[in-house]
């Protein structure tokens, strides 16, 4: 067994190690599962084991399944094959319960989905005392559901309220809650755990299950008709219903309790099964696995930095400017262990960029997240300052000044004048090109884009734009930078807007032309949150100020031809100039489509139907979410097509991460290959006549349609045969 290693004691207690071999954690996969097998039916026939403890060689007890191996079944893999593998692990979990042996699970460390399962399938658990020792089912974050008992057994431990609690949000908790809620039954200290569980044992426990005792009656088995049951389950319905209808999994957790509550244990397991096989060829699943799992893990780790360059890392960072977005980039940085010197226009301006920090902090402190020894070391990494010189020795500098050209060269020449000729110079910019901004620099080959979204220290993705000049050796110093602060890189070429801002724009954009349009505007907003948004386009803008997008539009107009500029808005500029002009431009600004009124919250404001008239027949919700979300898909198609974007991962990733585009379509080039392309390409005619050429397909993504040709790999074979092999 390559996964697992079985030692037999002189006390009777088998102690069954989980080590995969070559592997930093242990998941559940085909080879797990066959070894679980093996050693499973080797304890139930050795007369000499008595009890079994079930532990892990590695620092975490065990992760859910394998996801890589899950989601390149797709496409390939029958509602019937997956069903069949969720099946085994199910027979495997019942071989433990079954084995006429006590099993007790103890939890060194982290044990998540499949992981957690497996616990769950012992009769007795017990936990570390470790705030990482993380325990919880948290697949409806990848748009599945655990399909190995771990709906069933969970209901049926604590009870379905704090199961759905626990399943619909996917939480994972920590010892402390964990044995308030029932989930395990000790929590004890890392040196007493195996001592904890061979305690247990030498109790002599019923290895029977109450599931398993003849007689035994489901506690829903009179189903609806209990009033409290039914009120419970209603509620959770509506707040599914409430969070949108995109995603299947929440829906399907919800019956899965709901009918395995009311049926013998067996066949609810059953039911589990096919809600998990139904979820699993889902192409919601797959999207988000692939971009929110894979994609991410894989640039985190590098995927797009050039082979062959040295590692490196930032001591010293400048970052230049220290407003909202310098102070959050120095706040990040010397939580990373960086040592900043924060520069400004003067001293006051600097002090406040670094006050930002220390705001940040205490409100963690606060929280219990933070304590004040570490708090006040990170703080002493920040530098406040207006003196160039003191960025003499930084390896890298970050300038992120007002968006102005002029302001940026001035910044960038005074900088390199005291900086290593080897440090990097990294400009934080949403929209102007990289390539121009170069133009100010001594070492144009050292320049480059990394584009920040706010607020940075919430905010993980990074955007980094290659110049024309950039060497692979900046991209690789970067990409190690970003390495260092913990957040997830995409990489994409120069352009006006490179690829977030140029394709979010879409959203902002198409939400105004509905207005023009005619389209009430709840509407508008009810769309874009049941498509999956975070927010609504006219709320949004209200945030941003819509004197931004109208400015950059001006600007991109003002510096590059007609042929060149794909910053062109064909609907909404007269809403937001009328807007403006009305000195409704912000919330800042005391209000814009909406109204703020001083008690708190927010409506629409009033005035809106006189201004913009709401035609009398209105467009179903469907065809407004269509809108949304095909206008930003195409316009990524085009960046693709371009150069702008090299690969799909970082589309994706870009745009679930940068501005918010729904997880359950895996991202706009996801979306695109889900509808399928020729659907997709068929249906931008359609709207491009009823709404404008913004919606009109390429002949390069006509050609792709006319070959069948989507923008991921077409699924192999080979993966569906593995996932049902004996």
């Amino acid at each position: 067994m390559q996964n697992l290693k079985l030692e037999t004691t002189s006390d009777g207690f088998a102690i069954l190690t989980l080590d995969a071999a070559g592997q930093t954690m242990n998941v559940v996969n085909d080879a797990f599962i066959a070894d679980m097998e093996e050693a499973t039916t080797k304890i139930a026939t050795d007369d000499s084991i008595k009890g079994v403890i079930l532990t892990s060689g590695k620092p975490a007890f065990m992760a859910g399944a394998d996801l890589t191996q899950l989601v390149q079944g797709f496409g390939t893999l029958t509602k019937a094959q997956a069903f069949a593998f969720s099946q085994r692990a199910t027979r495997m979990h019942r071989a433990i319960e079954q084995s006429g042996k006590p099993w007790v699970a103890a939890i060194n460390g982290l044990a998540l989905g499949g992981g957690f399962e497996l616990a769950l399938a012992c009769h007795h658990r017990v936990l570390v005392d470790n705030p990482k020792a993380l325990v919880g089912l948290p697949e409806v974050n990848v748009g599945l559901l655990p399909g190995s008992g771990g709906t069933v057994r969970l209901a049926l431990l604590v009870g379905y309220k704090t199961a759905l609690d626990l399943l619909l949000s996917g939480r994972s908790v920590a010892p402390a809650e964990a044995l308030k809620l029932g989930i395990v039954d000790e929590v004890v200290p890392a040196d007493k755990l195996i001592d904890a569980a061979r305690a247990w044992l030498a109790t002599d426990p019923d290895p029977v299950r109450p599931w398993d005792v003849k007689g035994w009656v489901p506690p829903q088995k009179k189903g609806l008709t209990v009033p409290e049951d039914s009120a419970a389950y209603m509620m959770a319905a509506g707040a599914i219903a409430q969070k949108g209808y995109n995603t299947p999994a929440p829906q399907a957790i919800l019956s899965s309790v709901f009918e395995g509550q009311q049926l013998p244990f067996d066949k609810a397991l059953a039911v589990e099964g096919k809600y998990f096989a139904k979820l699993l060829t889902d192409p919601v699943a797959r999207n988000i696995i692939r971009t929110t799992f894979i994609s991410k893990l894989a640039a985190e780790k590098g995927a797009r930095r050039p082979a062959g360059v040295p590692k490196s890392e930032v001591k010293k960072l400048g970052v230049l400017g220290a407003g909202m977005m310098g102070a959050g980039i120095a706040f990040v940085a010397a939580n990373a262990g960086i040592e900043v010197v924060l520069l400004d226009r003067d001293v006051p301006s600097a002090e406040k960029g670094k006050a930002y920090t220390a705001k940040a902090q205490a409100k963690l402190i606060e929280k219990g997240k933070l304590s004040q020894d570490k708090a006040d070391a990170v703080l002493a990494r920040i530098t406040p300052t207006d003196d160039y010189a003191l960025l003499e020795g930084c390896d890298m500098i970050v300038e992120a000044v007002f968006e102005d050209t002029a302001i940026k060269a001035d910044t960038t020449r005074k900088a390199e004048a005291v900086i290593p000729s080897t440090a990097v110079f990294a400009t934080n910019t949403s929209s102007l090109p990289i390539s121009d901004l170069a133009k100010a620099s001594q070492r144009p080959d050292q320049f480059i884009g990394i584009h920040f979204f706010s607020p940075v220290d919430r905010m993980g993705l990074v955007e980094v734009i290659m110049g024309k000049q950039t060497s692979p050796e900046t991209l690789a110093k970067s990409l190690d930078f970003i390495a260092q602060l913990r957040k997830t890189p995409i990489v994409v070429n120069d352009s006006r807007g490179f690829y977030t801002s140029r394709v979010f724009r879409m959203f902002i954009f198409e939400g105004v032309a509905m207005l023009e349009d005619g389209v009430e505007p709840a509407r508008i907003e009810n769309a874009a949150k049941a498509a999956g948004f975070p927010i609504g386009p006219l709320a949004l803008l209200d945030e941003v100020t819509m004197e931004l997008p109208v400015k950059i539009v001006a600007e991109a107009a003002r510096d590059s031809t007609e042929e060149e500029n794909k910053y062109t808005i064909e609907r909404g500029m007269k809403v937001l100039g009328r807007m403006i002009e009305l000195g409704r431009g912000s919330r800042k600004a005391g209000g814009g489509f909406y109204e703020y009124p001083a008690a708190g919250g927010k409506r629409l404001w009033a005035g809106l139907a006189q201004e913009f008239p709401v035609s009398e027949a209105q467009p179903d919700q469907e065809e407004l979410k269509k809108r949304f979300l095909y206008s930003q898909a195409n316009e990524t198609a085009q960046t693709f097509e371009e150069g702008v974007l090299e690969t799909p991962e970082d589309a994706d990733l870009g745009a679930i991460y940068g501005w918010g585009f729904p997880a359950w379509t895996g991202g706009t080039l996801s979306y695109i290959d889900t509808v399928g392309i020729a659907t997709f390409v068929e249906e931008s005619d359609r709207l491009a006549k009823l709404y404008g050429q913004r919606f009109a397909p390429s002949a390069w993504l006509r050609a792709k349609a006319a070959k069948g040709e989507g923008f991921y790999p077409a699924p192999g074979q080979a993966v569906a045969k593995e996932l049902t092999s004996a």
